[in-house]
Order: C-alpha cells, then structure tokens, then sequence
C-alpha cells in the first residue's frame, strides 16, 4: 500500500515542485510581512510618485555583508558560533545577506516531498542572536515607553531593570528551496526604505527542475536602487567537461529567474536587470589541472599558479556567460573538500586515502558581482569546521540613489521622537491584528 501511495503521489509532488518554483512571488518568511507599516509604506510610495518624475537624487552608501556556506546537511550545534562568521563587534553592516548550501540531506524524501522549515527557522534564530542583544541594563529609564519595555527582575543590583532591547537587525527576506536558504537583514530604521522585496526559486537538479540544484534568488529596492542577490548550487563533478553542466545551470538560472513588474510596472524582472547584482554560493567550479599537480600547488600555497586554471575564472576572463561580472582578489586556501571536523584535505587524512572518489581541493564556494556603484572591500574565508566546505564572505560598498525629499524621512526613522509615534501606531494596530499575517507567518521568537 505504502508503494502504491508513493506511485501515486510522486507525479504531484514533482508537478508543485516545478509550478512553484517558476515565478517570483512574496511566499517568504520575514519578521514583518511586507503590508504590515501601512503608515510607513503609504508615505515612501506617495513621495516617490510625487517627485519621481523632478526629485533630486542624491547618492549614499550602505555596506552590505554576504556570505555563503555549504553546511553538507549537517545540522549546526552549539559549537557553531554565528559571531565568527559574521564579525558583529561593531554590527558596522547596514545589510546582511547569508546563503547555505545543504541545510537538509539531499536525500530524496527532502527533494520530492515538501520544504521542512525547521533547519531553515534553527539558522534563522542563530542569526538573529547573533545580530542583535537581546537585553541591556538601564539604570535610569527617562522615557515613558522605554518602561514599557522592562520587567522588574530579582537580582543582586536592587532598583536596577533588565530591558528587552529593540532589535537592531530585521529580517526582510528568508527563503528555502531543499537544502538551498538565503536570508537578508536589514537595519531596523531602514526596513520603511525597503520596497518590493521578492523571491524567485528555480531548480536545475534532477530531471532538470527539481530543487536540490538551483537557486534562490531575493529581489529589493532600497530607496531608490534595485538589489538582486542570487544564492546558488551548481552541478558537482571534478571530471574534464562538468564545468559545462555548471555553466548550463547558471544560464537556466539567468534565464528563468523572475520577478513581478511592481505596482508601476517600472521594477526589474530579470537578475540581470537590477543595478546591484551578487551571485554567491556553492558554485561547484574545480581548477582544470591533474590531482597531483593541485595538492603540490595547494600544499605550496601558490594560489596564484591555480587560480590561471580555475574554471569560474576562467569563464569570467573569457566574457561570454559571465560578461562584465566580477571577483575580489582570492588570497585564501580551497574551500572544499575537507575531512571531517579537519584542517586536511580530502584524500590526505587516513580514512580518506581509500575512498573511491577524490576530489581534489578547489574553490567552490565564491561571491561574484555585477554592476555600478558596486565595490567590495573585503573577501576571504572563515574557519568553521561543521562541513567539508569553509564559509566564504565578502564585505561590499554599494552606492544607492536616495531622493533628496525621502532622505529627510530617514533622519526621521532614526529619531527618538519617531520611536514614539511608530509605539503608538504599532499598540493601535495590534489591537485590530494589523501585524497578523495568515500568508506569511513570523518565525521571530
């Protein structure tokens, strides 16, 4: 019986697989759902149409952290420390963008059948605790509403109050396909200037469509500028020839990926088409030299000499898929392929030696760009041990267009006074569920 329902039921499993992954949409988790600041939204899309046609615009610039990380479907514990990763001394980020690569086993069970949240909520919440103090001590609160937020607690310090502190960083966007996540952050006073945000999800792995290849792809206009971030995992395999699997997948990717027009019809549909654009992820691409040769040079650290036959860059060199896109200088060892919880390659430990495939060390975990106004100031890797792959990061500065008339409203959005009225907004809306979404539930805990 239990054969039969699975015959019957595969073709439906894969037929939605494939339906809801062609069209970008707003199915994604986020703290807030993107109707729930009527008040904040009305007043961004009523001064941009107002002045979109005469406003002045002025440039700023924000810096915006990537990273991406192939976990290998290992489940993170409490050793992982998401502090490492994202260096938040100083929370000197204005944006945080984090893709994963196998955050489930790509079994089949996880490929065909439907998106299990809990990896993806496990990473989420690390995230958020990782970004933001989730208390503080204020001995002496003048304002009324910060009361508000501070229960009296018995402690060694009488008359002193422990305060849940307002949230630095947001999520505006988090989204899973298989074992395939990216989440974006955002400073808590830009989330109004936050427009349009969007996903769009196309698989490229088995029989060309289902999830446990492809990439998930986020779209956003942060005032006045498009930002499209694609995180990706492309075909595997180290054999002469594979790198055109690779560069077949980020084509269907390019040419798949879509999303909506906007309420003006004046937003960009395709990746290509955003002003900032960043590919990042497990991209699987190998460097074209015998084994031998790559350990020597690897164990030599001549970077240099590996990365001429590295085939991502080559293909960026080359200017036909990837024409006009860019790469930091690489100045870090191979990502991938490390022994368990090692500082060895594979194929260099004891009970590697005798496996039946090896893979030689490569950089497979890469963060490329395209567009103006777009430039980064830091690459490199970090040093966790959970998978057989090293997190690869990238700090970027990107220049925004911010109208000369909205740019007021964010010197607003940062004030002590606007923390009042958005309380007051917040406590009227509640009480009619304003904050409510059915479609878009919170997994903020």
């Amino acid at each position: 019986m239990t054969g039969k329902l699975t015959e019957f039921m595969l073709p439906a499993l894969v037929a939605n697989k494939i339906l809801n992954k062609r069209v970008g949409s707003s199915n994604f988790i986020a703290d807030y759902p993107t109707n729930t600041e009527p008040l904040l939204a009305h007043v961004h899309s009523t001064l941009r149409s107002r002045t979109i046609l005469n406003d002045h615009k002025d440039t700023q610039k924000y810096k915006i952290f990537v990273s991406t990380w192939n976990v290998g479907g290992v489940a993170p514990d409490e050793g992982v420390k998401m502090e490492d990763l994202l260096e938040t001394c100083n929370n000197s980020c204005d944006i945080y963008v984090l893709g994963f690569q196998e955050i489930v086993p790509l079994k089949a069970s996880n490929v065909l059948g439907y998106e299990k949240s809990k990896m993806c909520s496990k990473w989420n919440s690390m995230i958020r605790e990782a970004l933001n103090k989730k208390t503080h001590i204020d001995r002496d609160l003048k304002d009324e509403k910060k009361k508000s937020w501070c229960n009296e607690e018995e402690n060694d310090n009488p008359g002193q109050k422990k305060c849940e502190a307002p949230q630095d960083f947001e999520c505006i966007i988090s989204k899973q396909m298989v074992g395939i996540m990216i989440s974006v952050w955002a400073k808590r006073h830009l989330r109004p200037f936050i427009q349009h945000p969007s996903v769009s999800c196309v698989g490229c792995g088995i029989m060309g469509c289902l999830g446990n290849k492809g990439s998930v792809s986020v779209r956003f206009v942060l005032h006045e500028t498009s930002f499209c971030f694609v995180c990706g995992h492309l075909a595997s395999g180290g054999r002469e020839g594979d790198e055109r699997h690779r560069n077949s997948n980020v084509s269907e990717i390019f040419s798949r990926t879509s999303f909506p027009k906007g309420p003006l019809l004046d937003l960009p549909t395709k990746i290509l088409d955003h002003d900032h654009t960043i590919l990042l992820g497990d991209l699987n691409y190998r460097i074209s030299l015998p084994e031998e040769t790559t350990r020597l040079l690897v164990e030599n650290e001549d970077w240099d000499s590996l990365l001429e036959h590295d085939q991502l860059m080559m293909e960026v060199m080359s200017g036909k898929m990837l024409k006009g896109w860019h790469e930091g200088t690489i100045k870090f060892a191979p990502t991938y392929k490390y022994c368990p919880n090692s500082d060895l390659y594979y194929g260099c430990c004891y009970h590697c030696k005798k496996a039946a495939k090896k893979r030689a060390p490569a950089w497979c975990d890469r963060i490329i760009w395209l567009g103006k106004g777009l430039k980064q100031i830091e690459y490199g890797r970090s040093e966790s041990k959970l998978s057989d792959h090293r997190p690869v990061r990238a700090l970027f500065m990107a220049e925004v267009k911010v109208s000369a008339a909205l740019k007021s409203f964010e010197s607003l959005f940062l004030s002590e006074r606007f923390e009042q009225i958005k309380t007051h907004f917040h406590e009227v809306s509640l009480t009619h569920d304003a904050f409510v979404s059915k479609k878009q539930p919170s997994f903020r805990l």
